[in-house]
């Protein structure tokens, strides 16, 4: 019996030392988790039962486990590395089957979907017109078209009119004239085409707490026109100011309708913005000098790709050359009930059993789900160092099991050398 015992030690310390040595192996292999070497008793049947004196006919490898713990993170300058700090899997598709990965090394195809080393495609949240879809899951893509132009539809202005300004006494405006207004600014327009059309504001003080608004448009070839032109010209509306606090107390100001024919870059009429949606917030009348303290409006020109990020939620933001940013997409993650019932699967994947349990899907930082670090990856979990010492002692473990073979043999044979 001692020979089984000792042979079935050899075989679950050679065991060990494959699982260490793979381990070992793969210390610097990016999301790799090490696996751990379970050992059992054997003890031989028996119909009556051995009770206090069964002895064990040596031992047998129970199972090898992968450990999912945390490895450490690294930055690195590739935006399309990630790493999963928690728990979770990345979701990739490969020739049609889902598989899991730890390892965030991803790359760009010819097609511009987010790829793994083995070509697998990234799974995620695409998103149309920078809307995420809700519940579509699909291969992530980063898009090298243009953003298209956006007509600007709203506007908002934050000034301050000094009250101590006289009223104007020119009836008639004139952009011309400076004594037919008191103060102006300027912004900038958006047309269905991009061309960036220069609208001129202009403020003339006609009581005290009422300003009248004039409005230019000097379109791209430098062609200015006067706004609600007529004779004489009338304002786009009124501003009025509480004298108590120097707030604003009421607008009038809306854009008319800018034609085709005054743009001049061919674009679509502008449609006229009405004076809900051209805003004085913020506006002031103090008794200090003029100033601007905002200026927006939400159109555009086209803008053309120049980079992307990923956030810790997993959302793909791209940037464009005219400043703005789109989401392109969102990673979506899975976790599973049993981590160590996943089957390996090489190339740092994995795929689900039975044993593992269905995948716990979700977006990165919702329910038990990590959240995602962009140019970084997460190292092996591989002590080096437990890794050899462990190693020493299944190699002692080894000779010791050779040792009790060999002891065995030197006793069988002092039997067969007896006269």
């Amino acid at each position: 019996m001692s020979f089984q015992q000792g042979l079935s030690g050899l075989n679950a310390s050679s065991r060990n030392l494959d699982a260490l040595g793979n381990n070992i192996a793969n210390a610097s292999t990016v999301g790799f988790k090490s696996s751990q070497t379970q050992f059992a008793d054997v003890f031989a049947s028996s119909l009556a039962g051995g009770g206090g004196l069964q002895i064990g006919i040596g031992t047998q490898v129970s199972a090898v486990t992968q450990q999912f713990s945390q490895g450490n993170i690294t930055a690195t300058n590739n935006p399309l590395d990630v790493a999963i700090n928690g728990q979770g899997f990345f979701r990739l598709s490969s020739q049609g089957t889902n598989i899991y990965a730890r390892n965030g090394q991803f790359k760009l195809d010819n097609e511009g979907f987010i790829v793994n080393a083995a070509g697998a495609n990234l799974i995620g949240r695409p998103a149309v017109n920078g809307v995420i879809s809700s519940g579509t899951l699909g291969n992530l893509q980063i898009p090298t078209t243009n953003l298209p132009p956006q007509v600007s539809t709203s506007l908002d202005i934050g000034v301050n009119l000094d009250s101590r300004s006289a009223v104007v006494a020119t009836a008639t405006f004139n952009p011309a004239d400076t004594t037919s207004y008191t103060q102006s600014t300027s912004l900038t327009l958006y047309d269905s085409l991009g061309g960036a059309q220069n609208l001129g504001l202009y403020f003339a003080k006609t009581a005290s707490n009422t300003w009248n608004v004039y409005g230019t448009l000097t379109n791209p070839i430098g062609t200015t026109t006067i706004l609600n032109n007529g004779a004489p010209p009338t304002p786009l509306g009124a501003l009025s100011f509480n004298p108590a606090t120097g707030g604003l107390a009421s607008s009038t100001v809306a854009l008319p309708t800018i034609t085709s024919a005054q743009l001049g870059t061919g674009a679509a009429n502008l449609a006229g913005i009405a004076a809900a949606n051209f805003l004085f917030s913020g506006s002031t009348q103090f008794g200090t000098a003029f100033g601007v303290n905002e200026l927006t409006q939400n159109g555009y020109t086209s803008g053309r790709p120049t980079g992307f990020s990923i956030g810790s939620d997993g959302i793909v933001l791209g940037r464009y050359s005219n400043g703005q940013t789109l989401q392109l997409g969102q990673i979506e993650l899975s976790n599973f009930r049993n981590p160590n019932g996943l089957l390996p699967l090489g190339n740092n994947a994995w795929s689900e059993t039975a044993v593992s349990g269905q995948p716990l899907p979700g977006t990165p930082g919702t329910g038990s789900l990590g959240v995602l670090q962009s140019s970084a990856v997460e190292d092996s979990n591989v002590d080096l160092t437990q890794e050899l010492v462990a190693m020493i002692t299944a190699q002692r473990s080894y000779q010791a099991n050779a040792q009790t073979i060999k002891t065995q043999d030197e006793i069988l044979q002092t039997l067969v050398n007896l006269r």
